[in-house]
């Protein structure tokens, strides 16, 4: 039993990684899992490397940027303009060490928790496919053996929660709307300079999908690190979102030479 942070989308920004892992100071996290993706995007790979090996993750999965960046000369089908340039430019930044920490499983297993964890899909993993809808997590959960498991990819949160039968039809697949809590929403608190969180507490006999969204690339219009705490004891996972210096992480994606446009969409979570 634990509170354990779940870490995904790092993509080679330090600085949101660095705001994350105090944030995960205050909160006595006991340990940590990842869901892959430490590289792209962003300036710094090998610093986030150093920073999640220290961390000791006690469960890994391998992101699509990971793959691609270890891969050599694997063409780089499915990303576009911006993306394939930073991997070509991340395959030139790491050492072979580095390379070989980043050959991870597709998923993994918590150990002790009742949790699973991927990057993309349990349904089919190394299609990095994205659960952005219910059908999606459908074909998800038909694969989760566990009663909890953690995605990422999209970089932007979503949940889904599968009950023992349905009453409408869904195959008893429903959204929980209030983990999006996106920035288009009325509620939604603007004011990206403070902290926020979000619990939601999962019950026995049902499944539960979370996807965490991004530590250093968010796409959901709040441009904060996000991350997540799953507490066993509890029974709660929280999302938090933490500001840190997006221009100092601007600027590093500039000096680097990536393009203007990466830096650019820290600023914006888009």
């Amino acid at each position: 039993m634990a509170r354990i942070a779940v870490l995904s989308d790092i993509h080679s920004n330090a600085d949101a990684f660095e705001a994350v892992l105090e944030k995960c100071g205050d909160l006595s996290i006991d340990y940590f899992v990842c869901l892959g993706d430490i590289v792209g995007y962003n300036a710094e790979p090998s610093r986030c490397i150093a920073m999640v090996r220290e961390l000791e993750p006690k469960a890994f999965a391998i992101g699509n940027h990971d793959y691609y960046a270890i891969m050599g000369n694997t063409e780089l089908s499915g990303f576009n303009e911006l993306a394939r340039t930073a991997v070509e430019w991340t395959r030139d930044q790491l050492s072979p060490e580095e390379a070989e920490y980043l050959r991870r499983p597709d998923s993994s297993m918590v150990s002790g928790t009742g949790c699973s964890i991927v990057h993309a899909t349990m349904d089919t993993p190394r299609n990095w496919g994205y659960i952005t809808a219910r059908h999606h997590a459908e074909a998800h959960f038909s694969y989760q053996l566990t009663p909890v498991c953690f995605c990422g990819h999209s970089h932007i949160p979503i949940a889904f929660e599968k009950q023992p039968m349905s009453l409408d039809g869904n195959n008893g697949v429903v959204e929980l709307r209030d983990w999006v809590h996106s920035a288009e929403s009325e509620e939604y608190d603007t004011n990206f300079e403070l902290e926020d969180e979000l619990t939601v507490v999962y019950r026995p006999g049902r499944k539960y999908l979370f996807n965490i969204g991004s530590i250093g690339q968010p796409r959901n219009g709040d441009p904060r690190a996000s991350f997540a705490m799953i507490d066993t004891v509890a029974k709660t996972v929280t999302r938090y979102r933490i500001p840190y210096d997006i221009g100092w992480a601007q600027q590093k994606v500039i000096d680097a030479g990536l393009p203007e446009n990466l830096a650019y969409r820290l600023a914006t979570g888009i």
